[in-house]
Protein backbone atom coordinates (compact mmCIF):
# COMPACT_ATOMS: atom_id res chain seq x y z
CA UNK A 1 0.00 0.00 0.00
CA UNK A 2 1.44 3.37 -0.96
CA UNK A 3 2.01 6.08 1.60
CA UNK A 4 -0.80 8.17 0.08
CA UNK A 5 -3.17 5.20 0.06
CA UNK A 6 -2.29 4.43 3.66
CA UNK A 7 -2.88 8.07 4.61
CA UNK A 8 -6.29 8.06 2.89
CA UNK A 9 -7.24 4.79 4.61
CA UNK A 10 -6.30 6.29 7.99
CA UNK A 11 -8.37 9.43 7.23
CA UNK A 12 -11.37 7.23 6.44
CA UNK A 13 -11.00 5.19 9.62
CA UNK A 14 -10.49 8.29 11.77
CA UNK A 15 -13.57 9.91 10.24
CA UNK A 16 -15.66 6.79 10.87
CA UNK A 17 -14.45 6.68 14.46
CA UNK A 18 -15.28 10.35 14.98
CA UNK A 19 -18.78 9.88 13.56
CA UNK A 20 -19.46 6.81 15.71
CA UNK A 21 -18.13 8.49 18.84
CA UNK A 22 -20.26 11.55 18.12
CA UNK A 23 -23.41 9.54 17.56
CA UNK A 24 -23.60 10.73 13.98
CA UNK A 25 -24.51 8.87 10.80
CA UNK A 26 -22.07 6.25 9.60
CA UNK A 27 -23.14 5.86 6.00
CA UNK A 28 -20.34 5.65 3.47
CA UNK A 29 -21.27 9.08 2.11
CA UNK A 30 -21.14 10.60 5.61
CA UNK A 31 -17.75 9.03 6.24
CA UNK A 32 -16.47 10.32 2.90
CA UNK A 33 -17.70 13.83 3.69
CA UNK A 34 -16.13 13.75 7.18
CA UNK A 35 -12.84 12.51 5.71
CA UNK A 36 -12.89 15.16 3.00
CA UNK A 37 -12.74 12.66 0.15
CA UNK A 38 -15.11 11.26 -2.45
CA UNK A 39 -17.42 8.37 -1.71
CA UNK A 40 -15.71 6.51 -4.54
CA UNK A 41 -12.39 6.86 -2.69
CA UNK A 42 -13.96 5.25 0.37
CA UNK A 43 -15.17 2.33 -1.75
CA UNK A 44 -11.69 1.94 -3.26
CA UNK A 45 -10.41 1.19 0.24
CA UNK A 46 -13.43 -0.65 1.65
CA UNK A 47 -15.78 -2.52 -0.65
CA UNK A 48 -18.59 -2.57 1.92
CA UNK A 49 -19.58 -0.67 5.02
CA UNK A 50 -19.15 -3.90 7.00
CA UNK A 51 -15.54 -4.15 5.79
CA UNK A 52 -14.99 -0.56 6.88
CA UNK A 53 -16.49 -1.06 10.35
CA UNK A 54 -14.53 -4.27 10.95
CA UNK A 55 -11.35 -2.52 9.76
CA UNK A 56 -12.16 0.39 12.08
CA UNK A 57 -12.37 -1.81 15.16
CA UNK A 58 -9.13 -3.60 14.24
CA UNK A 59 -7.42 -0.28 13.51
CA UNK A 60 -8.48 0.93 16.94
CA UNK A 61 -6.77 -2.16 18.38
CA UNK A 62 -3.56 -1.10 16.61
CA UNK A 63 -3.84 2.56 17.60
CA UNK A 64 -4.50 1.58 21.22
CA UNK A 65 -1.60 -0.91 21.23
CA UNK A 66 -3.66 -3.93 22.15
CA UNK A 67 -0.69 -6.28 21.71
CA UNK A 68 1.30 -4.30 24.30
CA UNK A 69 -1.65 -4.41 26.70
CA UNK A 70 -2.04 -8.17 26.22
CA UNK A 71 1.65 -9.03 26.59
CA UNK A 72 1.48 -9.61 30.37
CA UNK A 73 -1.43 -12.01 29.91
CA UNK A 74 0.26 -13.86 27.08
CA UNK A 75 3.48 -14.28 29.07
CA UNK A 76 1.98 -14.96 32.51
CA UNK A 77 3.70 -17.75 34.45
CA UNK A 78 0.51 -19.60 35.38
CA UNK A 79 -3.25 -19.73 34.93
CA UNK A 80 -4.30 -17.45 37.79
CA UNK A 81 -1.71 -14.84 36.77
CA UNK A 82 -2.93 -15.06 33.17
CA UNK A 83 -6.53 -14.57 34.30
CA UNK A 84 -5.59 -11.51 36.38
CA UNK A 85 -3.53 -10.05 33.54
CA UNK A 86 -6.34 -10.67 31.03
CA UNK A 87 -8.88 -8.92 33.27
CA UNK A 88 -6.48 -6.00 33.77
CA UNK A 89 -5.80 -5.68 30.04
CA UNK A 90 -9.46 -5.83 29.08
CA UNK A 91 -10.51 -3.53 31.91
CA UNK A 92 -8.02 -0.89 30.83
CA UNK A 93 -8.88 -1.31 27.15
CA UNK A 94 -12.65 -0.82 27.33
CA UNK A 95 -12.41 2.91 28.18
CA UNK A 96 -10.30 3.45 25.04
CA UNK A 97 -12.94 1.98 22.73
CA UNK A 98 -16.08 2.53 24.77
CA UNK A 99 -17.69 5.23 22.63
CA UNK A 100 -17.39 3.17 19.45
CA UNK A 101 -18.43 0.00 21.29
CA UNK A 102 -21.58 1.72 22.57
CA UNK A 103 -22.43 2.95 19.09
CA UNK A 104 -22.01 -0.52 17.60
CA UNK A 105 -24.09 -2.08 20.38
CA UNK A 106 -26.84 0.50 19.82
CA UNK A 107 -26.97 -0.38 16.11
CA UNK A 108 -26.58 -4.14 16.62
CA UNK A 109 -30.22 -5.20 16.17
CA UNK A 110 -30.94 -3.04 13.12
CA UNK A 111 -27.63 -2.78 11.27
CA UNK A 112 -26.02 -5.91 9.82
CA UNK A 113 -22.71 -4.15 9.17
CA UNK A 114 -22.44 -2.86 12.73
CA UNK A 115 -23.37 -6.33 13.96
CA UNK A 116 -20.56 -7.85 11.86
CA UNK A 117 -18.02 -5.43 13.32
CA UNK A 118 -19.23 -6.01 16.88
CA UNK A 119 -19.30 -9.79 16.46
CA UNK A 120 -15.76 -9.74 15.06
CA UNK A 121 -14.41 -7.93 18.11
CA UNK A 122 -16.41 -9.99 20.59
CA UNK A 123 -15.06 -13.17 18.97
CA UNK A 124 -11.53 -11.85 19.57
CA UNK A 125 -12.42 -10.96 23.15
CA UNK A 126 -13.88 -14.43 23.64
CA UNK A 127 -10.62 -15.91 22.34
CA UNK A 128 -8.82 -14.04 25.13
CA UNK A 129 -11.25 -15.48 27.66
CA UNK A 130 -10.68 -18.96 26.24
CA UNK A 131 -6.90 -18.58 26.53
CA UNK A 132 -7.20 -17.56 30.19
CA UNK A 133 -9.56 -20.45 30.97
CA UNK A 134 -7.33 -22.98 29.18
CA UNK A 135 -4.38 -21.75 31.24
CA UNK A 136 -6.39 -22.27 34.44
CA UNK A 137 -7.40 -25.73 33.27
CA UNK A 138 -3.84 -26.69 32.31
CA UNK A 139 -2.64 -25.69 35.78
CA UNK A 140 -5.42 -27.67 37.47
CA UNK A 141 -6.92 -24.47 38.88
CA UNK A 142 -10.25 -24.49 37.06
CA UNK A 143 -13.22 -25.31 39.29
CA UNK A 144 -14.14 -28.97 38.89
CA UNK A 145 -17.83 -28.18 38.60
CA UNK A 146 -17.25 -26.03 35.49
CA UNK A 147 -16.45 -27.30 32.03
CA UNK A 148 -13.98 -25.21 30.06
CA UNK A 149 -16.83 -24.07 27.82
CA UNK A 150 -18.96 -22.99 30.79
CA UNK A 151 -15.98 -21.14 32.26
CA UNK A 152 -15.34 -19.34 28.96
CA UNK A 153 -19.02 -18.40 28.73
CA UNK A 154 -19.01 -17.12 32.30
CA UNK A 155 -15.81 -15.09 31.93
CA UNK A 156 -16.95 -13.63 28.60
CA UNK A 157 -20.22 -12.54 30.20
CA UNK A 158 -18.66 -11.14 33.37
CA UNK A 159 -16.27 -9.01 31.31
CA UNK A 160 -18.85 -7.76 28.83
CA UNK A 161 -18.78 -4.12 27.78
CA UNK A 162 -22.35 -3.77 29.05
CA UNK A 163 -21.29 -4.89 32.53
CA UNK A 164 -18.33 -2.49 32.45
CA UNK A 165 -20.72 0.26 31.36
CA UNK A 166 -23.08 -0.42 34.27
CA UNK A 167 -20.31 -0.52 36.85
CA UNK A 168 -18.08 2.29 35.60
CA UNK A 169 -20.54 4.65 33.94
CA UNK A 170 -23.75 4.06 35.89
CA UNK A 171 -22.26 3.23 39.29
CA UNK A 172 -19.19 5.42 39.04
CA UNK A 173 -16.49 2.79 39.57
CA UNK A 174 -13.00 3.86 38.57
CA UNK A 175 -11.01 1.74 36.13
CA UNK A 176 -8.75 0.65 39.01
CA UNK A 177 -11.65 -0.46 41.21
CA UNK A 178 -13.24 -2.27 38.26
CA UNK A 179 -10.06 -4.22 37.54
CA UNK A 180 -9.43 -5.20 41.17
CA UNK A 181 -13.04 -6.24 41.79
CA UNK A 182 -13.30 -8.18 38.52
CA UNK A 183 -10.00 -9.95 39.19
CA UNK A 184 -11.36 -11.03 42.56
CA UNK A 185 -14.76 -12.00 41.15
CA UNK A 186 -13.38 -13.97 38.20
CA UNK A 187 -10.94 -15.88 40.43
CA UNK A 188 -13.76 -16.76 42.83
CA UNK A 189 -16.04 -17.78 39.96
CA UNK A 190 -13.51 -19.86 38.02
CA UNK A 191 -10.79 -21.11 40.34
CA UNK A 192 -10.74 -23.89 42.90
Amino acid sequence: MSSESSHTRTKILAAARQLLEGGGQVRMSDIAKAAGISRQAVYLHFSTRADLLVALTRWMDEVNEIDRLLAPSRTAPDGPARLDAWVAAWGSYIPKVHAVARALMAMYDTDAEARAAWDDRMAAMRDGCAAAVRALSADGCLRVDLSEQQAIDLLWTLLSVRNWDHLCRDCGWSEEVYVVRMQDLTRRALCD
